[in-house]
C-alpha cells in the first residue's frame, strides 16, 4: 500500500511539473507579441448571432487605431514596499484571516449554486434569484477569477463547464446596461483566461466583445449605453444617447483593449480610443478645465456643458480607468498619462476637502464640484458628500502617484483612504453608509473639531424655506437621524456589499504596507460579515445607522459581492506577489487583466 501510494504521489508530481511547464511557457510569451495582428482566434460558440452581425456604419480596416507594437516601457514599480518577514504570530493570524474571507465566499458559492444557479443574482435572505443583468449568470462570470485565486480549482472547473449554457444571443430584458456588462462580463471572462489559460474562456470574451461592439453601431461610433439588445439583433438602426453617464460612456477601455491584445483583432481597441480621442479633445474646455462632468452628450460629441464633476458615482470608472490603461499597455500610450495627471490636479485643487471629525484626523474626502465657466472665469461650489463610491479615489491617486513618481498622489490617496477607514468606524455597525454629508475644514492643514459649528450645520442643512431649525431642534435632530458627531446628514442609510473602501485599503497596503491596514480590513470584514449574515449567504443592508437589533436586510446580493468585495478581503490577508499590481491592472469590477511588461 506504501509503495502503491509513493507511485501515485510520483505520477501526481509529474504531471504537476507537465502543467506547470506548459502554463510558464503560455506566461512567458514576448509581450509585444500581443499586440501584433494575426494572434490565434478563439472560435464564436456555435449558434452566436453576433460574430456575423452585419453594421449598418462599418468602419473600412484602414481606418482602425491600431496598438503600438514597439516594445513596452519599463514602468515605476507600484509595489515596491520592502515586506519583511513575518513573525510565527503574525503568519498565522494573517491565515486564519485568509481562511475566514474564503470560507464566507465558499458559503455564498454554494448557495448560489443551489438556488440560483446561471441565474444574474442569489437572493440571499428568500432563496430566490433575480436577473437584473441579462440573465446570463452575472454572480457566476463575476466569480470565475475569485475562484481561481483561491484555489477552487474543481469549483472553477464547474463554472466553466456550465458556460455552454449560456447565450449572449438574447435577453429578456428590454435593455441591457452596455457598461455594466462590459465591466462583468468581458472582464470577467477575460481575468480569468489571464489567470488560467483556459481557451474556453476567451472564446467566450469574444462573444460577448462581438455582442457589445453592435452596441457601437452608430453614426458617430459613440455607444448606445442603456441598449435595446434585441432590437439591435434584429437590425434596428440607433443613436447614442444625448444625455449620458461619463462612467458609463468612458468605461471600455480595459477590457476593450485586452480583448485586443489577446486576439489581434484591432476593432474593440479602435472603439475605445474613439472616445478617449472625444473626451481628450475637451478635457480643458469644459465648465471645471481638466475634470469632464457628470452627463455628457455623446449623440452631439457635446462633452462639457453640464456643470457636476465629481470623482464619484456616475463618473468614477472612467478617472479610474486613465492610469490603468497607461499601466496596461506597458505605458505605449501617453496620453492617458497625460489625461490623469491634468484631471487630478483639478480634483486636487477642486473635489478633495478635509472634514471636521472628532479627534481632529487628519482626512480627506472627495466632494460634488458645481461649476461655471463664463467670461474665462470659472465658479465653483463644493457639495461636501461623502460617497460609498468614491472611497475607490484612495486607491486610484495612491496608484497613480506610484505610476507618474507624484508622492503628492500617493499622500492625498492615503489620506482617501483613511477617511473611509473613519467612516466605518464612526458608524454604530462599523459599517459606512452610502452617502452622508460633513463639514468641510477652511484650512486643510489645519481644522480642529467645534462641536457647536457641527450642530450649527445640521441645523442649516436641516432646515427648509423659511422654517429655520433651532439649535435645540437640531440637537434632537441628531437624536433622532441617529448622526454620529461628524455627519450632518446620512441621505442614504443603504449598505450595498460595496467593495472600493477595501479596494483602497487593499491598494495602499500593498503601496505602503502600513500594518494597522491590516487591523482595519479586519475590523471592516467581521462588522460587514456579522451584520449582512444570512441562513444563506449575506445580504445588503437597508440602514446603517441602527444598532444590531434593528438591522434590516434587503435580501439582495450583487455579484460584486464575490467578484469584488471578498476578493479584496482575501487578497489582503495574502501574501503581496499574489496577484501583484505590478502585473495586473483590476478593472472597475475587480478583475485583474495582464499587464504588458518588458
Amino acid at each position: 500500500m506504501l509503495s502503491l501510494t509513493r507511485r501515485r504521489n510520483s505520477l501526481y508530481l509529474l504531471a504537476g511539473l507537465i502543467f506547470t511547464f506548459v502554463f510558464l511557457s503560455y506566461r512567458n510569451l514576448p509581450r509585444d507579441a500581443l499586440l501584433r495582428p494575426g494572434t490565434k482566434q478563439p472560435p464564436s460558440p456555435p449558434g452566436s448571432r453576433w460574430s456575423l452581425h452585419k453594421p449598418h456604419h462599418p468602419i473600412p480596416p484602414s481606418s482602425l487605431h491600431r496598438l503600438p507594437t514597439t516594445p513596452p516601457l519599463s514602468l515605476p514599480r507600484i509595489q515596491k514596499h520592502p515586506f519583511p518577514p513575518e513573525s510565527p504570530t503574525e503568519l498565522g493570524n494573517r491565515l486564519i484571516r485568509q481562511q475566514r474571507v474564503k470560507d464566507t465566499f465558499l458559503r455564498c458559492w454554494s448557495s448560489y449554486r443551489s438556488h440560483a444557479w446561471l441565474s444574474d443574482e442569489l437572493r440571499p435572505v428568500s432563496g430566490g434569484k433575480r436577473n437584473p443583468f441579462g440573465g446570463w449568470g452575472a454572480t457566476l462570470v463575476d466569480s470565475l477569477d475569485t475562484l481561481w485565486i483561491m484555489g477552487l480549482r474543481a469549483e472553477f472547473n464547474e463554472a466553466v463547464e456550465a458556460l455552454g449554457n449560456i447565450s449572449f444571443d438574447s435577453t429578456r430584458l428590454r435593455e441591457v446596461s452596455v457598461f455594466e456588462t462590459n465591466i462583468r462580463y468581458l472582464g470577467g471572462f477575460l481575468a480569468a483566461y489571464d489567470l488560467s489559460g483556459d481557451e474556453r474562456l476567451l472564446a467566450k470574451a469574444k462573444e460577448v466583445g462581438e455582442m457589445l461592439y453592435a452596441a457601437f453601431d452608430t453614426p458617430n461610433r459613440m455607444p448606445v449605453t442603456r441598449w435595446d439588445l434585441n432590437g439591435a439583433a434584429r437590425g434596428r438602426r440607433q443613436m447614442a444617447g444625448e444625455h449620458v453617464l461619463l462612467a458609463e460612456l468612458g468605461t471600455f477601455g480595459l477590457e476593450f483593449t485586452r480583448l485586443s491584445m489577446v486576439t489581434g483583432e484591432m476593432k474593440w481597441f479602435d472603439a475605445a480610443q474613439r472616445i478617449t480621442g472625444a473626451l481628450r479633445r475637451v478635457q480643458n474646455e469644459t465648465q471645471l478645465p481638466g475634470m469632464w462632468p457628470v452627463v455628457v452628450d455623446a449623440r452631439g460629441m457635446k462633452f462639457g456643458a453640464h456643470g457636476d464633476h465629481t470623482l464619484g458615482a456616475m463618473a468614477d470608472s472612467w478617472f479610474e480607468y486613465l492610469p490603468k490603461m497607461y499601466a496596461l499597455v506597458g505605458g505605449l500610450l501617453p496620453e492617458y498619462k497625460e489625461m490623469y495627471e491634468v484631471a487630478m490636479s483639478t480634483a486636487i485643487r477642486h473635489n478633495l476637502f478635509r472634514p471636521m471629525v472628532p479627534g481632529d484626523a487628519d482626512i480627506l474626502m472627495a466632494g460634488l464640484v458645481h461649476a461655471k465657466t463664463s467670461d474665462g472665469q470659472t465658479r465653483t461650489s463644493l457639495r461636501p458628500e461623502g460617497q460609498h463610491l468614491v472611497c475607490f479615489a484612495g486607491g486610484l491617486l495612491a496608484l497613480g502617484g506610484r505610476l507618474i513618481e507624484k508622492q503628492l498622489h500617493v499622500d492625498k490617496g492615503e489620506k482617501i483612504t483613511d477617511g473611509c477607514v473613519w467612516a466605518y468606524k464612526a458608524m454604530p455597525l462599523g459599517i459606512m453608509p452610502e452617502t452622508f454629508y460633513v463639514v468641510p475644514c477652511e484650512s486643510i492643514l489645519e481644522c480642529k473639531w467645534d462641536e457647536k459649528k457641527w450642530v450649527q450645520a445640521v441645523m442649516e442643512l436641516g432646515s427648509s424655506g423659511e422654517d429655520k431649525l433651532s439649535f435645540e431642534k437640531a440637537k434632537q435632530l441628531i437624536d433622532y437621524k441617529r448622526l454620529p458627531k461628524g455627519f450632518t446628514a446620512i441621505p442614504d442609510t443603504r449598505y450595498h456589499l460595496r467593495p472600493e473602501a477595501i479596494e483602497s485599503v487593499f491598494v495602499l497596503y500593498r503601496i505602503t504596507g502600513r500594518k494597522d491596514l491590516m487591523e482595519s480590513a479586519w475590523d471592516m470584514f467581521q462588522a460587514i460579515d456579522s451584520h449582512t449574515r444570512t441562513e444563506l449567504a449575506n445580504s445588503a443592508l437597508m440602514d446603517v445607522t441602527v444598532t444590531d437589533e434593528a438591522v434590516t436586510l434587503s435580501d439582495t446580493m450583487e455579484s460584486f459581492w464575490l467578484g469584488e468585495t471578498l476578493k479584496y478581503f482575501y487578497l489582503m490577508f495574502s501574501e503581496p506577489d499574489l496577484i501583484s499590481l505590478d502585473e495586473y491592472v483590476f478593472n472597475t469590477e475587480a478583475h485583474p487583466l495582464q499587464r504588458l511588461l518588458p
